[in-house]
């Protein structure tokens, strides 16, 4: 413990030098999704290979068929190896007058509350975060010379635009990139003085349907009353999706759901986590999902079916009094473990088919879909991490799952069979995407020390 209390001062003793790091990062223009910035993608790759080939790694600027990502290894025989991914694009800055300093001129403020922040695109999502694990590696390198495991690094430069060349990498690269456990900081603190791990994803399946009948529109004046309104019926079809009680209805919908264990549901239920805190802020007040279940576990640990948009028939200004001939209607559903995207496919399927009358047309069409990420409660990589971040903050980490999808962690799992901790430091209201993105001081740091402490944990 005396080598990791000097690994811990190292990394506080060097912030300023840490902070000049990740500002020169921070200072080039890495936007992925516009061409003009290829360079600049390029750019950002070569600083971060450089940096870790600095750092003992043999690292490389490796090209794919669109941004190139780096790979760094150290290969010194330790007991263990992890895997750790992050990216170092950036979103588009747009509108750019809302921004109160230029974006790719990071600067350190304070705010009104007096905590300090790192201000700039790509401070949290993702340079920030990433700087938090190199800068751990640098101060153990820096007091004991070498690091607790051995470490391969993954960076890519396509996360913002949806990452169309990295599995295709990862899967021509599988045995370079196989590890024991991967390691992600691309997410979220519970809240400024709580850590948390990610421990499950919600997987997806998005779809189309369309329901079609006669083969134009008809007037209405003439037909109605006697035509199918394909509108009518889709809506009639969205309407049974759910119970009066807020369930699925759709058959076998949860026959794979997998209840989180109760010391979970125990620590959850002891967040305080309320509507008027969660749904207030967008104008909204009663929670709309399953009656018998906590708010939490609503967008944490249970599936969902929602319409994403609908048309059909006429939308623009006045009246056109018409009975169209389709209505269409795109619907996604988030699922969690051990959903299978293709039985949900197959029974919303059923369900659609169940439900179209005579006179009427239906074509579904389905994206590929994803399954849900669940690390396994009883891993002991995750009570080593939640112990280490218990000692660096105080009290010990939320373990929570994320609402969303993260396809990569996926991947891991299914091209790399490894199981993915989640573990970041940034907050609800770093403004991620948005002008005026920042990083709080405070999370960097203590990011940094949560690394270092979780290194010597692991191994």
């Amino acid at each position: 413990m005396a080598a990791l209390d000097d690994v811990l001062d190292r990394v506080d003793g060097q912030l300023d030098q840490s902070l000049e790091r990740l500002f020169a990062f921070l200072r080039i223009p890495s936007i992925s999704t516009d061409p003009a910035y290829a360079a600049d993608c390029r750019r950002a790759a070569e600083l971060a290979a450089a940096t870790l080939n600095e750092l003992g790694f043999a690292a490389a600027v490796r090209d794919t068929s669109g941004h190139p990502v780096v790979v760094g290894r150290t290969d010194t025989g330790a007991s263990r190896r992890v895997l750790f991914y992050g990216h170092y694009d950036v979103q588009p800055v747009d509108p750019l007058d809302l921004w109160d300093t230029p974006p790719f001129e990071p600067a350190l403020k304070t705010d009104a509350a007096g905590h300090k922040r790192i201000v700039g695109r790509g401070s949290c999502d993702d340079k920030g975060q990433v700087l938090t694990f190199l800068e751990a590696l640098r101060a153990h390198r820096d007091v004991t010379g070498h690091l607790p495991v051995d470490v391969t690094i993954l960076l890519e430069g396509e996360e913002e635009c949806g990452s169309p060349s990295l599995p295709a990498f990862l899967t021509a690269n599988a045995g370079e990139l196989s590890a024991e456990i991967a390691l992600v900081c691309d997410t979220l603190m519970w809240d400024r003085d709580t850590p948390a791990i990610t421990t499950g994803l919600r997987g997806i399946v998005h779809c189309e349907l369309t329901i079609s009948g006669a083969d134009r529109d008809l007037h209405s004046g003439l037909f109605g009353g006697a035509a199918r309104n394909p509108t009518h019926v889709l809506a009639g079809i969205i309407a049974d999706m759910h119970d009066e009680d807020g369930r699925v209805t759709i058959p076998g919908f949860y026959d794979a759901v997998r209840e989180p264990p109760e010391a979970v549901r125990k620590q959850w239920a002891s967040l305080g986590f309320t509507a008027e805190a969660f749904l207030g802020p967008v104008g909204l007040s009663v929670p709309s999902g399953e009656a018998d279940r906590m708010l939490i576990e609503m967008i944490q640990s249970r599936p969902t079916a929602e319409v994403n948009g609908m048309y059909g028939g006429y939308t623009g200004q006045g009246s056109k009094t018409i009975i169209p001939a389709s209505a269409t209607a795109k619907i996604s559903f988030r699922l969690v473990a051990d959903q299978d995207p293709e039985a949900v496919k197959a029974g919303f399927s059923d369900f659609v088919a169940a439900r179209v009358p005579a006179d009427c047309k239906t074509r579904l069409t389905f994206g590929e879909g994803s399954r849900a990420v669940l690390v396994p409660p009883e891993s002991p990589d995750l009570a080593k991490a939640a112990t280490a971040l218990e000692q660096e903050w105080g009290k010990a980490p939320v373990e929570i799952g994320s609402g969303g999808s993260i396809p990569i962690v996926g991947q891991f799992k299914a091209i790399l069979g490894v199981d993915t901790l989640l573990i970041g430091f940034g907050l609800d209201d770093d403004r991620v995407h948005s002008p005026n993105e920042k990083y709080d001081l405070n999370c960097f740091r203590k990011g940094t020390r949560s690394w270092a402490r979780i290194l010597e944990a692991l191994a």
